[in-house]
């Protein structure tokens, strides 16, 4: 297996596909990597096993779902910029976005520019509930959903759509990178490094389970000297 940094894949990608389409495709393919890091955190704390649940529950139940609520809202906001289009709307704006619907535009290979342009069609109706979620929750606030009044409610949302959306932009990367360089990404194979969201549950662990005997033996009149330490955190 070979590893590049950032700039050695950007260089070999410029070479492969040209300045602009290079270096478009790199910055969207390291915008995508990070957002498949970002949901394999997501899942392996909130979407794996219901003990991880309930051992951050017990650790610290508000502060989880303060971190479950920004992540699942952070992720819902990178769908739906990563499908924007690829000029914003508004007269004289003149802003264009990172987004995979940019691709195509770059093409002038007639079948390959049409693929890429369905499959970008594809992933954009896979992620319309993360739009509608950004549009309406996130980036703004309805107000008749803030006030709880009669409206249309927001999308329907699960981890499944999420991992639909992710596979359909994925999609539309290693079509160019498959024309290009003969090669696809496995983004969905992401696995998170030490220092992540596993590492951190295991620590948690081990604090709940000395917790649970430290009671027991106060329980029992039973101290330690470590039992009586106040720790400075």
């Amino acid at each position: 297996m070979t590893f590049r940094t950032a700039e050695e894949a950007k260089t070999a990608n410029v070479a492969k596909m040209g300045d602009e389409l290079g270096e478009i495709y790199s910055a969207l393919w390291q915008d995508v990597a990070v957002l498949h890091f970002d949901w394999h955190e997501y899942v392996e704390l909130f979407g794996t096993k219901p003990a991880r649940i309930d051992l951050m529950n017990a650790a610290a139940s508000h502060f989880f779902r303060l971190v479950q609520d920004r992540l699942w809202e952070t992720t819902l906001l990178h769908l739906a910029r990563l499908t924007d289009p690829a000029e914003s709307m508004g007269k004289g704006s003149g802003r264009t976005n990172l987004t995979i619907r940019a691709l195509s535009g770059l093409i002038d290979d007639a079948p390959l520019k049409d693929r890429l342009a369905k499959l970008a069609d594809e992933a954009v109706k896979l992620t319309e509930f993360a739009r509608d979620w950004r549009n309406r929750h996130i980036a703004h606030r309805d107000l008749k959903l803030a006030l709880e009044q009669a409206t249309t409610p927001l999308a329907e949302a699960s981890r499944e759509d999420v991992k639909k959306a992710l596979s359909a932009i994925a999609a539309v990367l290693n079509e160019a990178a498959t024309h290009y360089t003969d090669s696809q990404t496995a983004f969905e194979h992401v696995a998170g490094p030490l220092g992540g969201a596993v590492s951190l549950l295991y620590v948690l662990g081990i604090g709940e389970r000395a917790k649970e005997e430290r009671g027991k033996r106060l329980r029992a009149g039973i101290q330690t000297a470590e039992d009586l330490v106040i720790h400075d955190v």
